[in-house]
Protein backbone atom coordinates (compact mmCIF):
# COMPACT_ATOMS: atom_id res chain seq x y z
CA UNK A 1 0.00 0.00 0.00
CA UNK A 2 1.34 3.44 -1.00
CA UNK A 3 3.36 5.43 1.71
CA UNK A 4 1.00 7.54 4.24
CA UNK A 5 -1.22 4.45 4.21
CA UNK A 6 -0.91 1.23 6.14
CA UNK A 7 -0.03 -2.36 4.99
CA UNK A 8 0.49 -5.96 7.04
CA UNK A 9 2.21 -8.97 5.54
CA UNK A 10 1.28 -11.77 7.55
CA UNK A 11 4.56 -14.41 7.38
CA UNK A 12 3.38 -18.19 7.09
CA UNK A 13 7.03 -19.41 8.55
CA UNK A 14 7.37 -20.51 11.58
CA UNK A 15 10.28 -20.01 13.99
CA UNK A 16 11.53 -22.32 15.89
CA UNK A 17 10.49 -22.82 19.74
CA UNK A 18 11.33 -24.96 22.61
CA UNK A 19 8.77 -27.52 21.33
CA UNK A 20 10.61 -28.22 18.46
CA UNK A 21 14.13 -28.25 20.41
CA UNK A 22 12.35 -31.07 22.49
CA UNK A 23 11.91 -33.09 19.48
CA UNK A 24 15.63 -31.98 17.91
CA UNK A 25 16.89 -33.46 21.11
CA UNK A 26 14.77 -36.58 21.31
CA UNK A 27 16.12 -37.43 17.95
CA UNK A 28 19.10 -37.23 18.50
CA UNK A 29 18.83 -39.41 21.76
CA UNK A 30 18.03 -41.97 19.69
CA UNK A 31 14.11 -41.84 20.71
CA UNK A 32 12.71 -40.82 18.01
CA UNK A 33 12.67 -42.07 14.61
CA UNK A 34 13.41 -40.01 11.58
CA UNK A 35 9.40 -40.60 10.34
CA UNK A 36 8.30 -39.90 14.09
CA UNK A 37 10.08 -36.84 14.26
CA UNK A 38 9.01 -35.38 11.23
CA UNK A 39 5.40 -36.26 11.81
CA UNK A 40 5.37 -34.89 15.52
CA UNK A 41 7.13 -31.80 13.79
CA UNK A 42 4.73 -31.31 11.02
CA UNK A 43 1.88 -31.50 13.02
CA UNK A 44 3.34 -28.94 15.21
CA UNK A 45 4.13 -26.45 12.85
CA UNK A 46 0.67 -26.65 11.63
CA UNK A 47 -0.90 -25.42 14.77
CA UNK A 48 1.87 -22.72 14.99
CA UNK A 49 0.65 -21.50 11.52
CA UNK A 50 -2.87 -21.93 12.02
CA UNK A 51 -2.45 -19.93 15.87
CA UNK A 52 -0.44 -17.66 14.09
CA UNK A 53 -2.69 -16.67 11.10
CA UNK A 54 -5.65 -16.42 13.49
CA UNK A 55 -4.18 -13.86 15.64
CA UNK A 56 -3.00 -12.12 12.28
CA UNK A 57 -6.66 -11.82 11.49
CA UNK A 58 -7.49 -9.31 14.26
CA UNK A 59 -4.58 -7.23 14.00
CA UNK A 60 -6.09 -3.29 13.85
CA UNK A 61 -4.34 -0.67 11.08
CA UNK A 62 -2.48 2.18 13.55
CA UNK A 63 -3.59 5.52 12.40
CA UNK A 64 -1.18 7.02 9.99
CA UNK A 65 -0.32 9.51 12.03
CA UNK A 66 3.13 8.86 12.81
CA UNK A 67 6.09 7.01 11.13
CA UNK A 68 8.82 4.50 12.12
CA UNK A 69 12.31 4.20 10.77
CA UNK A 70 12.63 1.22 8.74
CA UNK A 71 15.14 -0.09 10.71
CA UNK A 72 12.61 -0.09 13.43
CA UNK A 73 9.99 -0.94 11.58
CA UNK A 74 11.85 -4.11 10.31
CA UNK A 75 14.00 -5.19 13.72
CA UNK A 76 13.34 -8.22 14.76
CA UNK A 77 10.87 -8.38 17.91
CA UNK A 78 12.47 -11.23 21.08
CA UNK A 79 10.11 -13.68 23.23
CA UNK A 80 10.77 -14.06 26.94
CA UNK A 81 13.15 -16.93 25.98
CA UNK A 82 15.35 -14.57 23.73
CA UNK A 83 13.84 -16.27 20.51
CA UNK A 84 13.73 -14.16 17.46
CA UNK A 85 9.31 -12.94 16.55
CA UNK A 86 8.45 -12.48 12.92
CA UNK A 87 6.52 -9.12 13.75
CA UNK A 88 3.23 -10.67 12.03
CA UNK A 89 3.00 -7.16 9.50
CA UNK A 90 4.87 -3.96 9.09
CA UNK A 91 3.30 -0.44 9.01
CA UNK A 92 4.42 2.64 7.14
CA UNK A 93 3.30 6.08 8.95
CA UNK A 94 4.48 9.51 8.22
CA UNK A 95 6.29 11.47 11.33
CA UNK A 96 9.75 9.78 13.12
CA UNK A 97 7.77 8.68 16.57
CA UNK A 98 7.07 5.33 17.60
CA UNK A 99 3.45 4.85 17.80
CA UNK A 100 2.65 3.28 21.36
CA UNK A 101 -0.21 2.03 20.27
CA UNK A 102 1.54 -0.47 17.58
CA UNK A 103 4.15 -1.07 20.45
CA UNK A 104 1.84 -2.25 22.79
CA UNK A 105 -0.18 -4.16 19.84
CA UNK A 106 3.25 -5.95 18.78
CA UNK A 107 3.99 -7.19 22.86
CA UNK A 108 0.08 -8.08 22.60
CA UNK A 109 1.08 -10.32 19.50
CA UNK A 110 3.73 -11.68 20.67
CA UNK A 111 2.56 -12.72 23.86
CA UNK A 112 -0.26 -14.50 22.05
CA UNK A 113 2.06 -16.45 19.43
CA UNK A 114 4.03 -17.80 22.65
CA UNK A 115 0.70 -18.57 24.38
CA UNK A 116 0.22 -19.99 21.06
CA UNK A 117 2.74 -22.00 20.60
CA UNK A 118 2.82 -23.43 24.03
CA UNK A 119 -0.45 -24.67 23.89
CA UNK A 120 0.22 -26.38 20.64
CA UNK A 121 3.24 -27.99 21.82
CA UNK A 122 1.41 -29.46 24.59
CA UNK A 123 -1.85 -30.73 22.34
CA UNK A 124 0.70 -32.22 20.23
CA UNK A 125 2.89 -33.97 22.53
CA UNK A 126 -0.43 -35.67 24.64
CA UNK A 127 -1.80 -36.14 20.86
CA UNK A 128 1.34 -38.15 20.12
CA UNK A 129 1.54 -39.76 23.44
CA UNK A 130 -1.63 -40.96 22.91
CA UNK A 131 -1.14 -42.20 19.40
CA UNK A 132 1.88 -44.57 20.03
CA UNK A 133 0.13 -45.57 23.05
CA UNK A 134 2.42 -44.02 25.43
CA UNK A 135 -0.17 -42.51 28.12
CA UNK A 136 -0.07 -43.41 31.57
CA UNK A 137 3.69 -42.16 32.12
CA UNK A 138 5.27 -44.51 29.96
CA UNK A 139 8.55 -44.48 28.21
CA UNK A 140 8.81 -44.46 24.72
CA UNK A 141 10.09 -48.01 23.49
CA UNK A 142 12.43 -47.52 20.44
CA UNK A 143 14.42 -50.91 19.23
CA UNK A 144 18.61 -50.75 18.81
CA UNK A 145 20.51 -50.82 15.69
CA UNK A 146 20.32 -54.56 14.64
CA UNK A 147 24.02 -56.47 15.20
CA UNK A 148 24.18 -59.79 13.30
CA UNK A 149 24.14 -62.56 15.64
CA UNK A 150 23.39 -60.47 19.06
CA UNK A 151 19.69 -60.43 18.60
CA UNK A 152 17.07 -57.77 18.57
CA UNK A 153 17.66 -55.31 21.51
CA UNK A 154 14.25 -53.06 22.58
CA UNK A 155 14.75 -49.95 25.07
CA UNK A 156 11.63 -49.55 27.55
CA UNK A 157 13.20 -46.88 29.32
CA UNK A 158 15.96 -47.54 31.86
CA UNK A 159 15.29 -51.59 30.17
CA UNK A 160 16.82 -53.42 27.82
CA UNK A 161 15.13 -56.35 26.10
CA UNK A 162 16.90 -58.55 24.09
CA UNK A 163 14.69 -61.32 22.24
CA UNK A 164 18.29 -64.08 19.93
CA UNK A 165 17.94 -67.55 18.68
CA UNK A 166 18.55 -70.17 16.64
CA UNK A 167 17.18 -72.80 14.67
CA UNK A 168 18.73 -75.33 12.63
CA UNK A 169 17.61 -78.87 10.66
CA UNK A 170 19.53 -81.65 8.73
CA UNK A 171 19.11 -84.79 6.45
CA UNK A 172 21.71 -87.09 8.17
CA UNK A 173 22.86 -90.47 6.56
CA UNK A 174 24.02 -92.97 9.02
CA UNK A 175 25.61 -96.06 7.73
CA UNK A 176 27.08 -98.71 10.66
CA UNK A 177 30.62 -100.08 9.84
CA UNK A 178 30.11 -103.26 12.33
CA UNK A 179 31.13 -105.21 15.08
CA UNK A 180 30.09 -105.68 18.82
CA UNK A 181 28.58 -103.87 21.34
CA UNK A 182 30.39 -101.12 23.28
CA UNK A 183 28.97 -100.73 26.78
CA UNK A 184 28.89 -97.36 27.11
CA UNK A 185 30.33 -96.46 23.62
CA UNK A 186 28.50 -93.83 21.56
CA UNK A 187 28.93 -95.38 17.65
CA UNK A 188 26.32 -97.16 16.25
CA UNK A 189 28.54 -99.77 14.53
CA UNK A 190 26.69 -102.28 16.08
CA UNK A 191 23.07 -101.53 14.88
CA UNK A 192 23.32 -103.92 11.69
CA UNK A 193 21.14 -100.85 9.42
CA UNK A 194 21.55 -97.81 7.71
CA UNK A 195 19.53 -95.21 8.91
CA UNK A 196 18.10 -91.73 7.29
CA UNK A 197 16.43 -88.81 9.63
CA UNK A 198 15.92 -85.17 9.39
CA UNK A 199 16.74 -84.03 12.95
CA UNK A 200 18.72 -81.44 15.27
CA UNK A 201 21.93 -81.14 15.47
CA UNK A 202 23.81 -80.59 18.76
CA UNK A 203 22.17 -77.83 18.93
CA UNK A 204 18.66 -77.77 19.14
CA UNK A 205 16.34 -74.72 18.31
CA UNK A 206 16.42 -71.68 20.70
CA UNK A 207 14.53 -68.81 21.93
CA UNK A 208 16.44 -66.70 24.48
CA UNK A 209 15.17 -63.66 26.51
CA UNK A 210 17.26 -61.75 27.99
CA UNK A 211 16.01 -58.56 30.01
CA UNK A 212 18.68 -56.10 31.96
CA UNK A 213 19.29 -52.96 33.73
CA UNK A 214 21.00 -50.95 35.70
CA UNK A 215 19.62 -50.21 39.37
CA UNK A 216 21.54 -48.35 42.22
CA UNK A 217 24.97 -48.74 40.64
CA UNK A 218 23.97 -52.62 39.76
CA UNK A 219 23.97 -54.38 36.69
CA UNK A 220 20.61 -56.87 36.33
CA UNK A 221 19.61 -59.06 33.94
CA UNK A 222 17.30 -62.22 33.87
CA UNK A 223 17.90 -64.77 31.20
CA UNK A 224 15.45 -67.56 29.96
CA UNK A 225 16.07 -69.89 27.56
CA UNK A 226 13.78 -72.25 25.65
CA UNK A 227 15.08 -75.02 23.79
CA UNK A 228 12.52 -77.11 21.25
CA UNK A 229 13.40 -80.06 19.19
CA UNK A 230 11.68 -81.07 15.96
CA UNK A 231 11.67 -84.68 16.76
CA UNK A 232 9.26 -86.63 18.84
CA UNK A 233 10.45 -86.58 22.43
CA UNK A 234 10.26 -90.04 24.80
CA UNK A 235 10.05 -89.77 28.31
CA UNK A 236 13.58 -91.34 30.11
CA UNK A 237 16.51 -90.72 31.93
CA UNK A 238 17.38 -87.68 30.05
CA UNK A 239 14.21 -85.96 29.98
CA UNK A 240 13.99 -84.27 26.43
CA UNK A 241 17.13 -85.48 25.51
CA UNK A 242 16.24 -89.26 25.28
CA UNK A 243 16.43 -90.62 22.40
CA UNK A 244 13.01 -89.52 20.55
CA UNK A 245 10.52 -91.47 19.08
CA UNK A 246 9.47 -91.54 15.71
CA UNK A 247 6.44 -92.62 15.90
CA UNK A 248 2.58 -91.04 14.83
CA UNK A 249 1.06 -88.38 16.79
CA UNK A 250 4.05 -87.66 18.92
CA UNK A 251 5.03 -84.06 19.71
CA UNK A 252 8.43 -82.58 20.48
CA UNK A 253 9.94 -81.46 23.74
CA UNK A 254 11.07 -78.69 25.18
CA UNK A 255 14.21 -78.32 27.04
CA UNK A 256 13.90 -75.47 29.31
CA UNK A 257 17.67 -75.21 29.92
CA UNK A 258 18.17 -71.61 31.17
CA UNK A 259 16.95 -69.63 33.79
CA UNK A 260 18.76 -67.33 35.68
CA UNK A 261 19.60 -64.00 37.53
CA UNK A 262 22.79 -61.91 37.57
CA UNK A 263 24.00 -59.33 39.85
CA UNK A 264 27.10 -56.89 39.81
CA UNK A 265 28.88 -54.52 37.62
CA UNK A 266 32.88 -54.15 35.75
CA UNK A 267 34.15 -52.78 38.46
CA UNK A 268 33.45 -55.54 41.84
CA UNK A 269 32.63 -58.52 39.42
CA UNK A 270 29.15 -60.71 38.86
CA UNK A 271 27.04 -62.92 40.96
CA UNK A 272 24.63 -65.80 39.22
CA UNK A 273 21.71 -67.74 40.47
CA UNK A 274 19.84 -70.18 38.72
CA UNK A 275 20.13 -72.48 36.15
CA UNK A 276 23.06 -72.36 33.52
CA UNK A 277 25.86 -73.87 31.64
CA UNK A 278 28.51 -75.51 34.13
CA UNK A 279 31.53 -74.03 34.17
CA UNK A 280 34.16 -77.26 33.86
CA UNK A 281 34.05 -77.80 30.23
CA UNK A 282 31.76 -74.88 29.12
CA UNK A 283 34.50 -73.40 27.11
CA UNK A 284 35.49 -77.23 25.58
CA UNK A 285 31.54 -77.11 24.09
CA UNK A 286 31.25 -73.32 23.01
CA UNK A 287 34.16 -73.91 21.00
CA UNK A 288 34.17 -77.14 19.21
CA UNK A 289 32.71 -77.06 15.89
CA UNK A 290 30.30 -79.31 15.54
CA UNK A 291 28.16 -76.82 17.80
CA UNK A 292 26.78 -75.57 14.14
CA UNK A 293 26.65 -79.07 12.66
CA UNK A 294 25.89 -83.04 13.74
CA UNK A 295 29.20 -84.72 14.62
CA UNK A 296 28.79 -87.83 16.06
CA UNK A 297 25.06 -88.94 16.07
CA UNK A 298 24.55 -90.79 18.82
CA UNK A 299 21.26 -92.21 17.87
CA UNK A 300 20.06 -91.73 14.18
CA UNK A 301 16.83 -94.14 13.46
CA UNK A 302 14.90 -92.50 16.51
CA UNK A 303 16.88 -88.69 16.83
CA UNK A 304 16.19 -86.75 20.34
CA UNK A 305 16.28 -82.85 20.39
CA UNK A 306 20.44 -83.27 20.01
CA UNK A 307 23.07 -85.09 18.46
CA UNK A 308 26.47 -85.94 20.41
CA UNK A 309 28.56 -83.48 18.54
CA UNK A 310 31.77 -83.82 20.05
CA UNK A 311 30.23 -84.65 23.10
CA UNK A 312 31.97 -88.57 24.93
CA UNK A 313 34.67 -88.01 22.05
CA UNK A 314 36.96 -84.99 23.19
CA UNK A 315 34.96 -83.78 25.99
CA UNK A 316 32.56 -84.24 29.43
CA UNK A 317 29.76 -82.53 28.40
CA UNK A 318 29.27 -79.25 30.77
CA UNK A 319 25.62 -79.63 31.05
CA UNK A 320 22.74 -77.00 32.18
CA UNK A 321 22.94 -77.52 36.50
CA UNK A 322 21.49 -74.98 39.00
CA UNK A 323 24.33 -72.92 40.57
CA UNK A 324 25.76 -69.83 42.61
CA UNK A 325 28.53 -68.39 41.04
CA UNK A 326 30.16 -65.48 40.84
CA UNK A 327 32.31 -63.97 37.79
CA UNK A 328 35.18 -61.57 38.64
CA UNK A 329 36.07 -58.17 36.93
CA UNK A 330 38.97 -58.81 33.91
CA UNK A 331 42.03 -57.68 35.64
CA UNK A 332 45.15 -57.23 32.56
CA UNK A 333 43.38 -60.28 30.92
CA UNK A 334 42.89 -62.25 33.43
CA UNK A 335 39.27 -63.65 34.30
CA UNK A 336 38.49 -66.09 37.64
CA UNK A 337 34.97 -67.71 38.19
CA UNK A 338 33.60 -69.79 41.20
CA UNK A 339 30.48 -71.69 41.82
CA UNK A 340 28.78 -73.97 43.82
CA UNK A 341 26.05 -76.40 41.82
CA UNK A 342 23.70 -78.50 42.54
CA UNK A 343 25.11 -81.73 42.98
CA UNK A 344 24.88 -84.61 40.29
CA UNK A 345 24.22 -88.17 41.09
CA UNK A 346 27.00 -90.76 39.76
CA UNK A 347 25.14 -92.59 36.75
CA UNK A 348 25.90 -96.68 35.52
CA UNK A 349 25.11 -95.24 31.82
CA UNK A 350 27.14 -98.67 30.32
CA UNK A 351 24.64 -100.82 31.64
CA UNK A 352 24.51 -104.57 32.91
CA UNK A 353 26.96 -107.35 32.08
CA UNK A 354 25.02 -110.90 30.58
CA UNK A 355 24.18 -111.76 33.98
CA UNK A 356 22.36 -108.59 35.15
CA UNK A 357 24.97 -107.02 36.96
CA UNK A 358 26.03 -103.65 36.19
CA UNK A 359 29.12 -102.52 35.30
CA UNK A 360 29.28 -98.80 37.24
CA UNK A 361 28.03 -98.28 40.87
CA UNK A 362 25.42 -95.48 41.58
CA UNK A 363 24.84 -93.07 44.29
CA UNK A 364 21.73 -90.71 45.21
CA UNK A 365 23.06 -88.93 48.23
CA UNK A 366 24.75 -85.63 48.30
CA UNK A 367 25.48 -83.38 51.73
CA UNK A 368 27.35 -81.26 49.75
CA UNK A 369 27.30 -79.03 46.54
CA UNK A 370 29.52 -79.15 43.59
CA UNK A 371 32.15 -77.44 43.33
CA UNK A 372 33.78 -75.88 40.03
CA UNK A 373 36.14 -73.05 39.19
CA UNK A 374 37.47 -71.55 36.25
CA UNK A 375 40.59 -68.95 35.22
CA UNK A 376 41.14 -67.61 31.56
CA UNK A 377 44.03 -65.22 30.12
CA UNK A 378 42.97 -63.39 27.46
CA UNK A 379 45.99 -61.47 25.34
CA UNK A 380 46.77 -60.24 21.62
CA UNK A 381 50.50 -60.35 20.22
CA UNK A 382 50.77 -58.60 16.72
CA UNK A 383 47.92 -59.97 14.63
CA UNK A 384 47.32 -63.27 17.11
CA UNK A 385 44.31 -63.28 19.29
CA UNK A 386 44.21 -65.54 21.96
CA UNK A 387 42.70 -67.42 25.14
CA UNK A 388 43.86 -69.93 27.62
CA UNK A 389 41.35 -71.16 29.85
CA UNK A 390 41.72 -74.08 33.06
CA UNK A 391 39.48 -75.24 35.48
CA UNK A 392 38.27 -77.86 37.77
CA UNK A 393 35.57 -79.80 38.94
CA UNK A 394 35.33 -81.75 42.69
CA UNK A 395 32.04 -83.56 44.30
CA UNK A 396 31.76 -85.98 47.27
CA UNK A 397 29.43 -89.02 46.18
CA UNK A 398 27.90 -90.75 49.26
CA UNK A 399 26.66 -94.22 49.82
CA UNK A 400 27.09 -96.03 46.44
CA UNK A 401 25.28 -98.62 46.00
CA UNK A 402 25.07 -101.56 42.61
CA UNK A 403 22.60 -103.40 40.65
CA UNK A 404 22.96 -107.06 41.26
CA UNK A 405 20.89 -109.86 40.66
CA UNK A 406 20.42 -112.77 43.00
CA UNK A 407 19.13 -116.41 42.08
CA UNK A 408 17.78 -118.69 44.54
CA UNK A 409 21.05 -120.48 45.16
CA UNK A 410 22.56 -117.53 46.16
CA UNK A 411 22.26 -116.19 49.85
CA UNK A 412 21.86 -112.82 50.90
CA UNK A 413 22.36 -110.82 53.81
CA UNK A 414 20.23 -107.99 54.33
CA UNK A 415 22.09 -104.95 55.29
CA UNK A 416 20.15 -103.40 58.18
CA UNK A 417 19.68 -106.67 59.80
CA UNK A 418 21.91 -109.90 61.39
CA UNK A 419 19.07 -112.46 59.53
CA UNK A 420 19.89 -114.20 56.42
CA UNK A 421 17.20 -114.78 53.60
CA UNK A 422 16.92 -116.53 50.36
CA UNK A 423 15.22 -115.35 47.20
CA UNK A 424 13.23 -117.70 45.23
CA UNK A 425 13.44 -116.24 42.05
CA UNK A 426 15.98 -114.46 40.19
CA UNK A 427 15.58 -110.45 41.25
CA UNK A 428 17.55 -107.23 41.29
CA UNK A 429 18.75 -104.82 43.77
CA UNK A 430 20.40 -101.99 44.45
CA UNK A 431 23.21 -103.13 47.33
CA UNK A 432 26.06 -101.33 49.02
CA UNK A 433 29.48 -101.73 47.08
CA UNK A 434 30.97 -102.76 50.10
CA UNK A 435 28.25 -104.88 52.54
CA UNK A 436 27.31 -103.65 55.57
CA UNK A 437 29.18 -100.33 55.34
CA UNK A 438 28.03 -96.88 53.18
CA UNK A 439 31.16 -96.14 50.72
CA UNK A 440 31.75 -92.89 49.27
CA UNK A 441 34.15 -91.43 47.01
CA UNK A 442 35.49 -87.89 45.84
CA UNK A 443 35.49 -87.25 42.15
CA UNK A 444 37.38 -84.32 40.73
CA UNK A 445 38.46 -83.36 37.66
CA UNK A 446 41.05 -80.94 35.91
CA UNK A 447 41.28 -79.27 31.97
CA UNK A 448 42.78 -77.02 30.19
CA UNK A 449 42.35 -75.30 26.46
CA UNK A 450 43.28 -72.57 24.65
CA UNK A 451 41.73 -71.27 21.51
CA UNK A 452 44.32 -69.49 18.81
CA UNK A 453 43.01 -67.18 15.72
CA UNK A 454 45.28 -65.38 13.31
CA UNK A 455 43.58 -63.99 10.24
CA UNK A 456 41.34 -66.13 8.34
CA UNK A 457 42.86 -69.22 10.63
CA UNK A 458 42.04 -70.64 13.76
CA UNK A 459 43.33 -73.52 16.21
CA UNK A 460 41.92 -75.05 19.23
CA UNK A 461 43.37 -77.34 21.59
CA UNK A 462 41.77 -79.15 24.61
CA UNK A 463 42.73 -81.75 27.10
CA UNK A 464 41.21 -83.13 30.17
CA UNK A 465 41.66 -85.61 33.02
CA UNK A 466 39.86 -86.63 35.75
CA UNK A 467 38.98 -89.88 38.87
CA UNK A 468 35.78 -90.24 39.40
CA UNK A 469 34.38 -88.08 36.68
CA UNK A 470 33.18 -90.93 33.93
CA UNK A 471 33.01 -90.48 30.52
CA UNK A 472 30.69 -88.71 28.08
CA UNK A 473 28.55 -87.43 30.82
CA UNK A 474 29.14 -85.92 34.25
CA UNK A 475 29.65 -88.86 36.38
CA UNK A 476 28.81 -91.68 34.26
CA UNK A 477 30.46 -94.52 34.96
CA UNK A 478 32.81 -92.59 36.88
CA UNK A 479 33.10 -95.43 39.51
CA UNK A 480 33.22 -99.27 39.08
CA UNK A 481 31.33 -101.71 40.38
CA UNK A 482 33.01 -102.73 43.30
CA UNK A 483 33.26 -98.82 44.40
CA UNK A 484 36.54 -97.72 42.99
CA UNK A 485 36.94 -94.73 41.05
CA UNK A 486 38.00 -94.85 37.38
CA UNK A 487 39.74 -92.34 36.05
CA UNK A 488 39.41 -90.82 33.14
CA UNK A 489 40.67 -88.25 30.03
CA UNK A 490 40.37 -87.21 26.91
CA UNK A 491 41.22 -84.65 24.65
CA UNK A 492 40.40 -82.49 20.81
CA UNK A 493 42.61 -80.70 18.59
CA UNK A 494 40.35 -78.74 15.68
CA UNK A 495 41.42 -76.12 13.05
CA UNK A 496 39.13 -74.13 10.84
CA UNK A 497 40.37 -71.78 7.67
CA UNK A 498 38.58 -68.91 6.73
CA UNK A 499 38.61 -68.95 2.42
CA UNK A 500 36.59 -66.28 2.30
CA UNK A 501 34.04 -64.14 4.42
CA UNK A 502 31.39 -66.47 3.29
CA UNK A 503 33.12 -69.82 3.05
CA UNK A 504 35.36 -71.80 5.82
CA UNK A 505 36.47 -75.74 6.27
CA UNK A 506 36.70 -77.25 9.51
CA UNK A 507 38.68 -80.36 10.74
CA UNK A 508 38.80 -81.88 14.32
CA UNK A 509 39.64 -85.08 15.80
CA UNK A 510 38.91 -86.47 19.62
CA UNK A 511 39.06 -89.29 21.82
CA UNK A 512 37.87 -89.82 24.85
CA UNK A 513 39.12 -92.45 27.05
CA UNK A 514 38.05 -94.43 30.43
CA UNK A 515 40.29 -97.08 31.92
CA UNK A 516 39.55 -99.63 34.58
CA UNK A 517 39.17 -99.18 38.32
CA UNK A 518 41.86 -101.35 40.18
CA UNK A 519 40.59 -105.16 41.17
CA UNK A 520 37.84 -104.63 38.48
CA UNK A 521 38.09 -106.66 35.13
CA UNK A 522 35.08 -105.88 32.23
CA UNK A 523 36.05 -106.66 28.86
CA UNK A 524 32.51 -104.94 27.54
CA UNK A 525 33.20 -101.60 29.06
CA UNK A 526 34.10 -99.18 26.57
CA UNK A 527 37.79 -97.99 26.76
CA UNK A 528 38.12 -95.41 24.20
CA UNK A 529 35.46 -93.41 21.91
CA UNK A 530 36.88 -91.49 19.34
CA UNK A 531 35.82 -89.52 16.15
CA UNK A 532 37.20 -87.60 13.04
CA UNK A 533 34.81 -84.66 11.93
CA UNK A 534 35.39 -82.90 8.35
CA UNK A 535 32.43 -79.99 7.80
CA UNK A 536 32.25 -77.20 5.43
CA UNK A 537 29.85 -74.01 5.96
CA UNK A 538 28.47 -71.37 3.75
CA UNK A 539 27.36 -67.99 5.07
CA UNK A 540 24.41 -67.29 2.67
CA UNK A 541 23.58 -64.40 4.56
CA UNK A 542 23.83 -62.76 7.97
CA UNK A 543 21.19 -65.05 9.31
CA UNK A 544 21.44 -68.20 7.46
CA UNK A 545 24.59 -70.59 7.48
CA UNK A 546 24.65 -73.94 4.88
CA UNK A 547 26.64 -76.87 6.66
CA UNK A 548 27.89 -80.60 4.69
CA UNK A 549 29.35 -82.43 7.15
CA UNK A 550 31.18 -85.78 7.32
CA UNK A 551 31.91 -87.90 10.87
CA UNK A 552 33.64 -91.15 11.75
CA UNK A 553 33.13 -92.61 15.00
CA UNK A 554 34.41 -95.91 16.55
CA UNK A 555 34.12 -97.46 20.04
CA UNK A 556 36.52 -99.76 21.66
CA UNK A 557 35.78 -101.70 24.28
CA UNK A 558 38.79 -103.18 27.39
CA UNK A 559 38.32 -106.29 25.41
CA UNK A 560 38.10 -107.39 21.77
CA UNK A 561 34.37 -105.67 21.36
CA UNK A 562 35.11 -102.83 18.72
CA UNK A 563 32.63 -100.83 16.41
CA UNK A 564 32.22 -97.90 14.12
CA UNK A 565 30.13 -96.00 11.74
CA UNK A 566 30.23 -93.02 9.34
CA UNK A 567 27.64 -90.78 8.90
CA UNK A 568 26.92 -87.78 6.11
CA UNK A 569 24.82 -84.45 6.58
CA UNK A 570 23.08 -81.37 5.14
CA UNK A 571 21.84 -78.60 6.23
CA UNK A 572 21.03 -75.29 7.58
CA UNK A 573 21.52 -73.42 10.89
CA UNK A 574 20.01 -69.97 11.12
CA UNK A 575 20.87 -67.91 13.86
CA UNK A 576 19.38 -64.05 14.88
Amino acid sequence: MASGGASLAYVDEAWADDYSELLDILKAKGSLTQGEYRGLLAHHLQHVHEAATSAARTQQYVPAARHMSTTAAHAPMRTAMGQAVQPPGQIEIGGNGMDPDYVLAQAQQAAANAQASAASAESTWLAAQHSIGLGGGMSLVRMEKYVPGKGLTFKAGPIDINLSGFINGFYTYNSPAGGMPVAGGVSTGASGFDSSALRNGLLPAGLILKLSTTQNGIDLAAVMGMYPGINNAKNGAFNANTGGSPVGLGTAGIDFRQVYVTAGNKKWGTFKIGRDLGIFGGDAILDDATLLSVGSTGSNSAPGNTSLGRIGVGYVYADWIPQISYQSPTIKGFQGTIGILQPLDEFDFSGADANGNAYSAVSTQHSSPMLQGKVTYDFKIGGLSARIWASFLTQHQQDLTVSRTMTNSVALQRWNSSAPYYLNSATTSAVPVVPGEKHGVTAEAGEIGTKLTYGPAQFVGYYYRGSGLGTTGLFFDGVASNGRKRASEGYYVQMMYNFTKKFKLVGSYGVSNLYQASGENDPDLVRRNESEVGAAYYKMTDWLNLVAEYAHTTSDAHGPYKESDNSASGGMILLF
